[in-house]
């Protein structure tokens, strides 16, 4: 069996229940777990400390992929367009530091490649783009019940009013790089 060489991502694009729900679509993408990163407050921090805005952890999701299948460059090309990266602090009804745009690089050619894809990026926005990029510094995995979160409550309120239309958006967007795709 060959052994395949995957590769880790780690971005927060708002609520991380959207954003796990994007990437778990995509070719390539072994495993999405939802998380936080990026905050100053010591220790394992808890979704309602996180939601309080006072550790300055943002929620994520870290990717783990096969870049043979799928680039980090298109990685970033999906999840630029799959949330708004002209928003400060801000995706839809969804306001606080942890619902920042933001890209945390593993190393340093993710960090030149996520430099050139807001680049080329920014054009196709009306306003600048304020994504964060930033060093992954130690990312904690979320609780069971935000893992999967889409998939394990597709009726539920905030996923039909706002997780199947960015899903929907997706599938007309970047359908070729999906694992199934609709037609």
């Amino acid at each position: 069996m060959e052994n395949k060489k995957m590769e880790l991502m780690t971005v927060g694009g708002g609520c991380f229940w959207c954003t796990e729900a994007v990437f778990n679509e995509v070719k390539g993408v072994e495993k999405v777990v939802s998380g936080y990163t990026g905050g100053t407050a010591p220790g394992k921090p808890t979704y309602r400390e996180v939601c309080s805005g006072l550790t300055g952890h943002a929620e994520v999701v870290q990717l783990t992929f096969d870049p043979s299948i799928i680039s980090y460059e298109d990685l970033l090309v999906i999840f630029m367009t799959s949330h708004d990266p002209t928003s400060l602090n801000r995706q839809g009804g969804d306001a606080g530091t942890q619902y920042r745009s933001v890209i945390y690089y593993h190393n340093q050619t993710q960090k030149e490649i996520a430099e050139v894809v807001a680049k080329q990026m920014a054009p196709y926005y009306e306003s600048p783009i304020i994504t964060e990029i930033s060093p992954l510094q130690t990312f904690y995995e979320a609780e069971d019940n935000h893992q999967d979160y889409y998939a394990n409550n597709p009726n539920a309120g905030y996923c039909s009013a706002v997780i199947t239309p960015k899903l929907t958006r997706l599938r007309k967007m970047h359908g070729d790089k999906l694992k199934n795709t609709l037609t």
